[in-house]
C-alpha cells in the first residue's frame, strides 16, 4: 500500500470537513440546567415562600436571611461541578501528544489534534494510539488495550495487505489488524493509516454516553422531597386549624380584621412546622462528610454521593487494576532438571533491554531474584555471570504473530548464546525432549493452564562457531531451561476486604475482559462465589434485558465482556432493586461507572477519563479506602435520621404551643413564644442539628448490619411515634412549668423565661439521648468526650441563653432573669422531658439480652 501519506492540499480538505482529532465538549446550559435543577426541588421552594412570608409579616431580616440560604445552596452546588470540571475536557488530553506523519512522503513531527483521517503515522514502543486507524505495517506488534477492554494481556496485531481487506477478529470484539485511539504500544512498532478521529473513535463512542449528563436526584434527596410534601401538607392543615381557632376565639373587633389577625397567626404556626433545617441538614453533613472523607484518601465529586456510598447492597468490581494490582507477576515456574543453574541465566537475556511490556518486566524482576538466589546458594554461579560479562546483542529474531515466540542471540567471551521465549507450542517444537519430559511439561503446562496463568516457555542454546546460528527462529534447535506461569495477582489484602463486605450485606459482582478461567481463578482466590459459572460477553449478548434480570440473580462473575455489557449488568442490578456502585480504573469502565448509583475510580492508577466520569476517586487505590467510605456513609445518614428526627421532635412543641395558646384565651403579651423567641430557637436549633449530630460517631456494629432498604420511609412508623412523643413530653413539660408560673402570680416574663430555657435545655439533652437507639447516654458522652467542637456547641448554647437571660437585653427579648430555685427547676424538669428515652432503651437491652 502507498505510504508516501496525504498531501497538504487533501489535509486542509480533510481538516475542515472533520475538523480537530478531539472529543467535543458538551458545555452548553450546564449551569442553567444545574440551577433549573436546584430550584425544582420542593424544599427550596419551601423555603423561598417561607421567605415570602416573613417579608409579609414585616420580618424583612429573616426573610432576607432565608433567601440568601436559597442563594447559598445554589451557588455551592454550581460551584462543586465547576469545581470537579468536565468529563469531557478531560477526554481531550487523550490527543495532546505529538506524533510523526508522513505527507507527501516526508516525516513530520505534529500534534495528534492535528491529524485527519488518512494520515500515515508511526507507531513505536510506549507511545499512545492517537486515533483509530488500519495497520498496513507491524513489527512484533503487541499493544495494551486494557482501558477499552479490561484484558490486562496486551493484544497481537497483524498488518492488512489492503484497506479492503476483511478484518480480522479474534474471540474478542476488537480487530487484530486495527489500532484505537487513548491504547498504548507496549512492543514492537508499525505504520498506521488513520480511519477515524475525534468522536468517531471507540474512545469517542464511550464520550458519547458520558455527554449524556444527567441529574438523577440521591435517593436520600428523593425521600427528602417526599418529606418536605408531607410537611406542607401538614403545615397547611395546621394553618387552617389555627386560623379557625383563633378566628372563633377573637370575638371582638370587625370581620376583616379578625380574619387577618386569623391568617397570621396561622402563618406563624405554619412556618414553625416548615423544616428549613432539612437543607441545611443535607448541605451542612454532605460537605463535612466530603472534607472528612478527603482527608482519608476519598474525593467526592458530588456531595449527594456522600450518603448514597451507605446505602451500597452490590458492589461491581473491574478485575484489573482493582481486584488486582495490573501488574504481571510470576506466579509458577517449572525448571527443567537437567538444566542446572541455566534457567535464570536464560531468562535474564530472553527480554529485551528498556522494555515497555510488562510482561518481559516481570520476567527480568523473576530472573533477577533468581540469579540473586543462585549467588546466595553458590549454585549455577557460573551461568549467571552473564550478567556481569555484560554481552553484546548480535541478532534478534522478531516476534511474529504466527510463531507468538521471539529470540536473541548474544556474543560471550568465545561462544555464541542463542535464547527465546513465548508461546509453548513453538518454544517445546524448537527443542529435543524425551517422552517422559514432554509428558511432564505437557502436565505443568495444562496446570498452569487451568489455573488461569499465562504460560511462557524459554530455551536457549550455547555454541562456539557463528556458523551454526541459523537465519530464522524456526531453525534453531534448542534446549528446554523452563516454563514459566504469569498472572496479575490480587491486591493485597483484598479477600479479607471482601470478606467485610459480605459481612456487611454487599453483594461482590466481578466484571472483567480477560479470559474465564483467569477470571475464575482471582475469583476463587479472593473469596467471590456465585451460584453461576463464569457468564461471558458472547453469552451475555444473546440474552435480553428480561433474561439478563433473572441471571444477574445468581451470577458473581463475568468474563470477556465489553463497556456495553457492563452498563447492562448495571443497568440489571439496579432493576433488580440494588443500589449499585462500580469501580474502575479505565475508559471501558466509565460508562458502566455513570450508569451506577456511585462510580467509584482509582485516582493514583486509573485512567483520567475514569476519574473524571466517577462519582468518587479513591487516592490512594487501596480497597480498605472504598469500605471506609462505605462505613462513614452509614454514619452519615444515620446522624441524618437522627438531626431529622430531632428536627421533628422540637418542632412538635412550637407547633403546639402556637396551637394551644389561642384555645386558653392568653392575653398577647403573656403569650409563651413571640415570633421572635421562634427564631432564637431556630439558632439554637440550627448548630445542634447541622454540627452537632453530623459529628456523632458510627455505631460498633453498623458494619455488621445489612444496607438500608432503599424502600422504607425515611422515618419509620417506630420513629414518627418516638419524634411525637418526645415532642409532646417536651410540650407538656415547658409549656406546662410556664403555664403554672403565669396562673401562680409570676410575671408573663419570669413564666415565658422559664419555658424558653425548658426548650433550650431540652434540645441538649435531647441529642446526647438520641445519639443511639441502643446505646445508652454514658457510652455515648464517652464516645464525644474528646469531641471538642462538639461540647464548644454546647458551650455557646448555654453561654447565649445565660446572657440572654441574665444580661440587659434580656428587656428586649421579653425575658426576665431567674431566681436560683427556678434554675434548679428547670434543669431537672428539661431533663427528666427526654430523660425517659433513655430508661426505655435499658429495658429494651435487658429484654433483648434475656429473654431474645
Amino acid at each position: 500500500m502507498d505510504q508516501s501519506g496525504l498531501t497538504w492540499k487533501e489535509v486542509d480538505t480533510l481538516q475542515q470537513r472533520y475538523g480537530k482529532n478531539e472529543i467535543t465538549k458538551n458545555n452548553k446550559g450546564r449551569i442553567r440546567q444545574r440551577v433549573k435543577h436546584i430550584l425544582s426541588e420542593p424544599i427550596y421552594v419551601l423555603l423561598a415562600f417561607s421567605a415570602v412570608i416573613y417579608f409579609i409579616l414585616g420580618e424583612s431580616v429573616e426573610g432576607a436571611v432565608m433567601i440568601a440560604f436559597v442563594i447559598l445552596v445554589i451557588g455551592i452546588d454550581v460551584l462543586q461541578d465547576v469545581r470537579t470540571g468536565n468529563t469531557l475536557s478531560k477526554l481531550r488530553e487523550i490527543t495532546s501528544p505529538k506524533v510523526r506523519v508522513i505527507r507527501e512522503g516526508t516525516e513530520f513531527l505534529i500534534s495528534s489534534t492535528e491529524l485527519v483521517p488518512g494520515d500515515v503515522i508511526r507507531i513505536t514502543e510506549g507511545m499512545k494510539i492517537p486515533a483509530d486507524g488500519y495497520l498496513v505495517e507491524a513489527n512484533g506488534l503487541c499493544i495494551d488495550e486494557s482501558i477499552l477492554t479490561g484484558e490486562s494481556v496486551g493484544i497481537l496485531k497483524y498488518a492488512i495487505t489492503s484497506r479492503h481487506e476483511e478484518a480480522m477478529h479474534d474471540t474478542f470484539f476488537y480487530q487484530r489488524n486495527y489500532c484505537y485511539s487513548g491504547t498504548c504500544v507496549i512492543l514492537g512498532s508499525g505504520i498506521l493509516i488513520v480511519d477515524k478521529i475525534g468522536d468517531h473513535t471507540e474512545y469517542g463512542k464511550i464520550a458519547e454516553e458520558l455527554k449524556k449528563e444527567s441529574f438523577e436526584n440521591s435517593l436520600l434527596q428523593k425521600q427528602m422531597r417526599r418529606l418536605a410534601k408531607q410537611c406542607t401538607i401538614f403545615a397547611s392543615v395546621l394553618f387552617i386549624l389555627v386560623g379557625l381557632a383563633t378566628f372563633y376565639n377573637l370575638t371582638e373587633g370587625a370581620i376583616m380584621e379578625r380574619i387577618i389577625h386569623s391568617a397570621l397567626a396561622g402563618i406563624v404556626l405554619a412556618l414553625s412546622m416548615v423544616p428549613g433545617e432539612f437543607p441545611v441538614i443535607m448541605t451542612v453533613f454532605f460537605s463535612m462528610g466530603a472534607l472528612r472523607l478527603a482527608r482519608k484518601n476519598t474525593l467526592i465529586r458530588h456531595l449527594p454521593s456522600v450518603e448514597t456510598l451507605g446505602a451500597i447492597s452490590a458492589l461491581c468490581m473491574d478485575k484489573t487494576g482493582t481486584i488486582t494490582q495490573n501488574k504481571m507477576q510470576v506466579s509458577d515456574c517449572y525448571i527443567n532438571r537437567q538444566s542446572g543453574g541455566r534457567f535464570c541465566k536464560a531468562l535474564a537475556v530472553a527480554c529485551k533491554t528498556g522494555t515497555c511490556d510488562p510482561l518481559e518486566k516481570a520476567l527480568l524482576d523473576f530472573g533477577d531474584q533468581l540469579c540473586y538466589q543462585c549467588k546466595e546458594k553458590e549454585t549455577g554461579l557460573k551461568a549467571c555471570n552473564i550478567i556481569e560479562n555484560k554481552p553484546v546483542l548480535i541478532k534478534e529474531y522478531p516476534f511474529t504473530n504466527e510463531l507468538k515466540a521471539m529470540g536473541q542471540v548474544w556474543q560471550e567471551e568465545n561462544h555464541f548464546v542463542i535464547v527465546a521465549k513465548g508461546s509453548p507450542e513453538t518454544i517445546l517444537s524448537l527443542c529435543n525432549l524425551y517422552k517422559d519430559l514432554e509428558s511432564e511439561v505437557k502436565n505443568v503446562i495444562r496446570k498452569f493452564t487451568g489455573r488461569g496463568l499465562r504460560v511462557i516457555a524459554v530455551a536457549d542454546r550455547t555454541t562456539s562457531n557463528m556458523e551454526d546460528i541459523p537465519e530464522n527462529l524456526l531453525e534453531c534447535r534448542l534446549f528446554l531451561r523452563g516454563i514459566i506461569g504469569l498472572n496479575d495477582p490480587p491486591r493485597d489484602n483484598i479477600k479479607r476486604d471482601i470478606g467485610v463486605c459480605k459481612k456487611a450485606g454487599i453483594r461482590i459482582v466481578m466484571i472483567t475482559g480477560d479470559h474465564p478461567n483467569t477470571a475464575s481463578e482471582i475469583a476463587k482466590q479472593v473469596g467471590i462465589t456465585s451460584e453461576l459459572k463464569v457468564m461471558t460477553g458472547d453469552e451475555l449478548s444473546k440474552l435480553n434485558d428480561m433474561e439478563l434480570r433473572e441471571k444477574v440473580k445468581e451470577c458473581n462473575i463475568y468474563a470477556r465482556v465489553l463497556p456495553l455489557h457492563k452498563m447492562r449488568i448495571v443497568k440489571a442490578l439496579k432493576e433488580n432493586g440494588y443500589v449499585v456502585a462500580m469501580t474502575g480504573d479505565g475508559v471501558n469502565d466509565s460508562p458502566a461507572q455513570k450508569m451506577a448509583d456511585i462510580g467509584i475510580a482509582m485516582g493514583k492508577d486509573g485512567n483520567e477519563v475514569c476519574r473524571e466520569a466517577a462519582d468518587v476517586i479513591l487516592l490512594d487505590d487501596n480497597f480498605p479506602t472504598v469500605l471506609g467510605a462505605i462505613e462513614d456513609g452509614r454514619r452519615i445518614y444515620q446522624n441524618i435520621i437522627k438531626a431529622i428526627c430531632y428536627v421533628l421532635t422540637i418542632h412538635i412543641p412550637i407547633a403546639l404551643i402556637s396551637f394551644v395558646v389561642p384555645l386558653l384565651k392568653i392575653s398577647p403579651d403573656s403569650l409563651m413564644l413571640l415570633p421572635l423567641h421562634i427564631v432564637l430557637l431556630e439558632l439554637v436549633m440550627n448548630p445542634t442539628c447541622s454540627i452537632t449530630l453530623e459529628r456523632l460517631p458510627a455505631e460498633e456494629t453498623i458494619m455488621n448490619k445489612p444496607p438500608r432498604n432503599i424502600n422504607e420511609r425515611l422515618l419509620s412508623p417506630s420513629r414518627f411515634m418516638r419524634c411525637i412523643l418526645q415532642g409532646i413530653i417536651i410540650f407538656i413539660a415547658s409549656f406546662g412549668l410556664f403555664y403554672y408560673l403565669l396562673k401562680n402570680g409570676a410575671s408573663p416574663e419570669v413564666a415565658r423565661t422559664s419555658g424558653f430555657t425548658v426548650l433550650v435545655l431540652s434540645n441538649i439533652f435531647l441529642v446526647s439521648v438520641n445519639s443511639s437507639d441502643t446505646e445508652s447516654i454514658i457510652r455515648t458522652l464517652l464516645n464525644t468526650r474528646k469531641d471538642k467542637v462538639i461540647w464548644v456547641v454546647n458551650f455557646i448554647i448555654v453561654l447565649s441563653l445565660c446572657v440572654m437571660v441574665y444580661s440587659p437585653i434580656n428587656q428586649y427579648l421579653r425575658l426576665a432573669p431567674l431566681p436560683p430555685r427556678y434554675v434548679f427547676y428547670v434543669l431537672v424538669i428539661a431533663l427528666l422531658a427526654v430523660i425517659w428515652y433513655e430508661i426505655y432503651k435499658l429495658m429494651k437491652r435487658v429484654l433483648i439480652k434475656y429473654f431474645i
